[in-house]
């Protein structure tokens, strides 16, 4: 029997080795997390539980050409992947008639919903990922004053330390989100166009 505190890491080289054991072991520490994820975006239990169990059906099948880096990481995409697709499915499959053409575009509003939210959960997590690479104290000091809009004088009475510290962490993060989110505004940028 496999060690309940092995890393992700360990239990993935073991289940790419063919342990159905080290397999177990990441299904009952994950398995939660993909089922909440997918039921959040969707509110349903059975289509959840489906695609949780599609998650590591999916995983085991293709573990031999699988690189996974993060795997906490890895089984949130894959989740919001299915439910991408399950929301496409069912977008392609409703049809209803509209006597009255004013209200499409309200329908079609309202029926985008989901999508909007998985395309705001994932540039979220990206924003927060980016983020994390600052060191903590840098971090706390800008998500308090971009977040929480304090001012600098406020956040220094709060930490207990100089302005000029709280200046200086802010133009640090401001520089890392310069240089680090390119890409993230470009994402941004293109899924707006493709609306």
């Amino acid at each position: 029997m496999l060690k309940s505190n092995l890393t992700d890491d360990l239990l993935w080289r073991a289940v790419c080795a063919g342990s159905s054991t080290a397999f177990r072991s990441i299904i009952d520490r994950h398995w939660e997390a993909v089922y909440t994820t997918a039921f959040s975006y969707l509110q349903d239990r059975d289509i959840a539980m489906e695609i949780a169990n599609d998650t590591f059906l999916n995983i085991w099948q293709k573990k031999s050409t699988l690189d996974i880096g993060s795997f906490r990481n890895y089984l949130t995409t894959s989740a919001r992947y299915h439910v991408y697709k399950v929301l496409k499915t069912k977008r392609a499959l409703k049809l209803a008639y509209v006597a009255d053409y004013d209200k499409l575009y309200a329908m079609d509003v309202a029926h985008n919903s989901g999508e909007e939210k998985i395309r705001y959960m994932d540039l979220r997590s990206e924003i927060e990922t980016h983020l994390s690479a600052l060191p903590a104290r840098c971090r706390e000091i800008f998500l308090l004053s971009r977040l929480s809009n304090l001012t600098n004088t406020e956040i220094a009475e709060k930490l207990a330390i100089s302005k000029r510290t709280v200046e200086n962490q802010i133009s640090i993060a401001q520089k890392y989100v310069q240089r680090n989110f390119k890409d993230v505004a470009l994402g941004v940028l293109i899924s707006l166009l493709l609306q």
